[in-house]
């Protein structure tokens, strides 16, 4: 990097928030995803007024800009495909206030969603989209890719609760937009124009977002099925049944195998296993629910039915469901990670679908998911070393896309666009909504700096 340059990053974050290590742009270079490329520097600002300094240093110099949160993305969203400067966020991790009267909390970006939670959980209150990845997360990652988790079904994703934002263009100016009111509709709601925007239109530096009281009781229960279609079929049911589980996720057969040949937990081999969750405020109402739930897995051909007699029981039953992805990512080579949201009614199909594609193209694909928003998580196991197995991979992937779509369903659910998704834009996005993003794109960021090379916006 040009040492005047440097000099001025240095002169704005300190000695100690600016790296040019080539350890540490390794471990820049990449985020979840497989993509890779190394950026020219780092810099991790700790306040607003620094940020608006460095892109308003790097818009003078011409320096593509790259915002990162964890770096626990799937898709490539942090990933410096055009060199530049990586604007790590990490340090800007205050909570700067809880306001359980105005049921408001409002954090810095780099906030971890697992640290939210516990500061909210003795307020008897949480942030209830819960990524799987909550440990690690940002609270900015999250609202940038809008992440969804296990109880999207019933508390939908990070949009539902973001409620206003600061945000640093890409020429330095600094913005704020909302309002930490319940109801606003003053003027066009640019909070939600950030909201998933994967860091392309602006850095967010702080973030008001609504918390809900959390309900004191729940119970889980699961369900075995030795036909796919039996799991899909039931899934719909109950979404429409009048009741509304807090959780509802399937775990296929390959990932339960995979999962017993790797652990001693021991889980039925069925083709689909359904994990569900009602909450409340009384046994009798969560009860109520409950047993609606297990009715409509009985009907559904369930072979086993098993409810939690108590807390541990039901952590033992979740442990299978939040173990998947460790099991596959220790025991495969490669991983594609796709993310495919479908409506309700569809959701067999897909099943069906994703079982279908991995038999044509001779590839493990493994599926968990979010069952009860139609959100599910289709896992391609392949080897990147191969060639020929790394191709039908992409094309296995391609093809799910393509029925997804026909479906009327959409690319990506929670995990966002980034660069893996990107080819298939024009697949879901008509060509006149691709220029009317397009020139969102070009009017806050011209020259294209920042977050280049995501979402097919442009390079």
């Amino acid at each position: 990097m040009n040492e005047r340059v440097k000099d001025a990053l240095v002169k704005i974050v300190g000695k100690n928030n600016f790296t040019e290590d080539l350890i540490d742009l390794v471990s820049y270079s990449s985020d979840a995803s497989l993509n890779q490329s190394r950026p020219l520097a780092a810099v991790c600002p700790t306040t607003t007024e620094q940020v608006a300094a460095v892109m308003k240093l790097a818009k003078e110099e011409g320096l593509t800009v790259t915002p990162r949160g964890a770096g626990t993305g799937l898709s490539g969203m942090a990933v410096p495909v055009k060199g530049g400067l990586v604007l790590d966020m990490a340090r800007m991790n205050k909570i700067k206030s809880i306001r359980i009267e105005d049921r408001v909390v409002v954090v810095e970006p780099g906030v971890v969603y697992g640290d939210l939670a516990k500061e909210l959980a003795p307020h008897g209150f949480a942030f209830p989209p819960d990524p799987s990845s909550g440990v690690v997360a940002t609270i900015g990652g999250n609202v940038a890719t809008d992440a969804g988790g296990i109880k999207g079904a019933k508390y939908g994703t990070t949009k539902d609760y973001v409620m206003a934002l600061e945000v640093v263009l890409p020429d330095g100016r600094v913005m704020r937009t909302g309002s930490a009111c319940m109801k606003s509709v003053s003027g066009y709601d640019l909070t939600h124009l950030f909201v998933g925007s994967e860091g392309t239109l602006g850095v967010i530096t702080e973030i008001t977002l609504k918390i809900n009281p959390i309900p004191p009781l729940s119970s889980t229960a699961m369900g075995t099925f030795d036909r796919l279609d039996q799991a899909g079929q039931a899934v719909s049911e109950i979404m429409h049944s009048g009741i509304l589980p807090s959780v509802l996720e399937i775990i296929d057969e390959p990932t339960l195998k995979a999962i017993n040949e790797n652990t001693n937990m021991g889980l039925p081999e069925v083709e689909a296993m359904l994990l569900a969750e009602t909450e409340g405020h009384t046994e009798t109402e969560v009860q109520y629910q409950m047993d609606r739930v297990k009715e409509i897995f009985k009907k559904n051909g369930a072979s086993t039915i098993r409810q939690a007699k108590d807390a541990q029981e039901a952590a033992d039953l979740w442990t299978a469901r939040k173990s998947g992805y460790g099991v596959l990512a220790r025991i495969n080579k490669n991983l594609l990670v796709e993310d495919c949201s479908v409506p309700m009614s569809h959701v067999a199909e897909l099943l069906r679908t994703v079982q279908e594609v991995a038999e044509k193209y001779d590839l493990v694909i493994t599926t968990v998911g979010h069952a009860g928003d139609g959100n599910l998580h289709p896992t391609v196991c392949f080897d990147a070393s191969d060639p020929e197995v790394s191709q039908r991979a992409h094309d296995a992937a391609r093809e799910l896309f393509e029925k997804v779509i026909s479906l009327g369903g959409t690319l990506t659910g929670e995990h966002g666009i980034g660069l893996d998704k990107a080819p298939f834009m024009t697949m879901e996005h008509d060509p006149v909504e691709m220029e009317v993003m397009r020139t969102f794109k070009k009017a806050l960021d011209p020259d294209n700096r920042i977050n280049p090379g995501k979402m097919a916006l442009n390079g």
